[in-house]
């Protein structure tokens, strides 16, 4: 049996499709389009998805959208009416939008794919959520937790789940508990996105990037305007949001004069942590203190959203009383919560499958189908992130021939990597492009970045020369998984996945931050990939011989793209990328291609 699971036309389009219970092929369509965050439908990375299984679209037998776009309507619809006439653009926008794509799903599948309706389904958002991590987990019982901006109706779920790899009938999802809209935790979080200068639903990681470099001053103005109970549930005061009825901001007048102005858009961001020569005097002092103010913002905001996850997830461990508990939605995303989660809650285990957000309810809807629906029986766990497309070498080779580069080959996969090792300890910044590349927004070895973690001027150069953007952005340390807890404070357990998907800020141990300083972030904190040999041998094998060489066996990580661009996906994308940007080396599937030092 195939199915295919969508998601689209809200943003990060992405396709995942099962061949009897079994995932074949998961991608982003911002991956084959090359426009960030695409929201369309995906038509590029269907066309790859089935090509990848090798089918057609007559072969398919369900095709599953991530969520009910005629209950989503309506809740637009009212709130546009409750609003009125605030909300004029948002009614104009939602005739626009709904009536051109939206509305219409089913009937655009119908007619590019050739699916019989009947074998069009719908799930729930937040259904959608829970699936793509409780059957992608390795648990066959767990509490479950999604936390989002907001679904159809829903922001937030609580619920347990049951699932068996012998007995398709013991397969169930409860969500017994819900925070319906406008009440959201997502949508705090990105208002104060927007405040700090930062774009919704792109930059949320930016800004807590942003938050170590300050100190959470002003919690208590933030529980000005979210009120919270002991169970974690909580209420908005709307009065300080404009969300709910302009399409252009997410906060108030009212928030403004609560909080100040808001930080100008890529603006200059600079701190005496950031910049620890003007601690004693020197530099824009306005600008010093204007950044400050913000980051104290930022570092609120963040300490806000851990304690509320913190309170519904020991809530929702009393209701269940399960050791494991899985997470979903936007919000599993922030990988600081996730740390405090795992060591400040009863929970034993955490399952976060690596596309979290809407792109992951694309392989949420299909798992759904196929063990809710039909009732088959498990059969799947994802330990590992690579689900995209894979170039061979001869393509490869054809592309570098074509562009006559200079290129080596080797006797041997042990001479590629051990010349990557020795680049890496040399100083050099290289790329590694092999394999299929990740599911999800994270690098996880396949599409990365490598540099030396020791060299602390390391950090400066990646971020300025390489990837050009704001300079405060850290960077995550790829360690071997078996000596991770040498350098990292985190209970490690081989049913742990978010180290493996880089979902998890953890604090480095004392005596290794002087070793790894391009990666240890402000505040003593890193957040990590762990690597095994069996996950990714390549990858595994170069940071293992730089540990060797050096006696650190840990690196810089992070994505192989330039700034607003998503990471690479073709030779020609990976071309490009290197030759417009400061990366001195490339391991392109079996060959290194170096570039002359001027």
């Amino acid at each position: 049996m195939y199915i295919l699971g969508l998601s689209c036309y809200y943003h990060d389009s992405a396709v995942a499709l099962l061949r009897d219970g079994d995932l074949v092929a998961a991608a982003q369509e911002e991956r084959f389009s090359r426009k960030k965050h695409d929201s369309g439908y995906p038509s590029q990375a269907i066309e790859w998805a089935l090509s990848e299984a090798g089918i057609r679209e007559q072969d398919l037998d369900y095709v599953v959208f991530y969520e009910k776009p005629l209950v989503k309507f309506g809740r637009i619809l009212l709130n546009a009416l409750a609003t009125y006439p605030r909300s004029a653009n948002v009614w104009k926008d939602a005739m626009l939008n709904w009536m051109n794509d939206k509305l219409w799903v089913k009937t655009h599948i119908q007619n590019r794919l050739g699916v019989n309706p009947n074998k069009i389904l719908f799930c729930d958002h937040h259904m959608a959520h829970a699936a793509s991590s409780f059957f992608c987990s390795p648990f066959e019982d767990a509490a479950v937790m999604t936390v989002d901006g907001v679904g159809e109706w829903t922001t937030t779920t609580l619920g347990e789940a049951t699932g068996s790899f012998t007995d398709g009938n013991l397969n169930n999802i409860n969500l017994f508990s819900e925070q319906r809209y406008p009440d959201s935790l997502g949508l705090l979080y990105s208002a104060f996105t927007a405040f700090c200068g930062f774009r919704v639903n792109s930059g949320e990681y930016k800004l807590m990037g942003m938050s170590p470099y300050g100190d959470a001053n002003y919690q208590d103005k933030i529980y000005e305007v979210i009120d919270v109970n002991s169970d974690g549930s909580f209420r908005l005061n709307m009065d300080y949001f404009s969300f709910h009825y302009s399409p252009e901001r997410t906060f108030s007048q009212k928030f403004i004069d609560l909080f100040g102005d808001p930080r100008v858009p890529e603006s200059d961001f600079m701190t005496t942590r950031t910049n620890p020569e003007f601690a004693n005097g020197g530099g824009d002092r306005k600008l010093i203190e204007s950044s400050q103010y913000y980051a104290d913002i930022a570092a609120s905001i963040q300490r806000v959203t851990e304690d509320i996850l913190i309170k519904i997830a020991t809530e929702l461990h009393t209701k269940t009383q399960k050791k494991n508990l899985v997470m979903a939605g936007g919000v599993a995303l922030n990988s600081v919560a996730n740390y405090r989660l795992l060591t400040e809650t009863p929970f034993e285990n955490l399952y976060i499958q690596p596309a979290a957000g809407d792109d992951g309810g694309a392989l949420g809807a299909a798992l759904w189908a196929h063990h809710m629906v039909f009732k088959k029986p498990r059969k799947f766990v994802m330990t590992q992130s690579y689900w995209g497309r894979e170039y061979t070498p001869d393509e490869i080779k054809t592309f570098l021939d074509s562009k006559s580069v200079h290129y080596e080959t080797f006797k041997n996969d042990d001479d590629l990597l051990d010349n990557a090792a020795d680049l890496i300890a040399n100083g050099n910044v290289i790329s590694l492009y092999q394999g299929r590349f990740e599911w999800g927004p994270r690098a996880l070895g396949n599409r990365s970045i490598m540099a030396d973690a020791r060299r602390e001027e390391m950090k400066d150069i990646v971020n300025t020369k390489i990837k050009f953007r704001e300079p405060f952005r850290p960077f995550a340390p790829v360690v071997l998984e078996e000596v991770a807890t040498d350098y990292f404070e985190y209970p490690y357990s081989p049913d742990l996945y978010p180290p493996k998907f880089m979902l998890m800020v953890t604090p480095v141990k004392e005596d290794k931050k002087a070793e790894t300083p391009a990666t240890t972030h402000a505040g003593g904190t890193g957040r990590l990939q762990t690597v095994s040999k069996d996950d990714n041998y390549r990858y595994y094998e170069i940071v293992r011989r730089f540990g060797e060489k050096t006696g650190v066996p840990v690196t810089i990580n992070t994505s192989f793209n330039l700034r607003g661009e998503p990471m690479v996906t073709s030779p020609a994308d990976a071309w490009n990328t290197f030759t417009e940007s400061g990366i001195d080396a490339m391991v392109f599937g079996p060959y290194l291609v170096v570039k002359d030092k001027e």
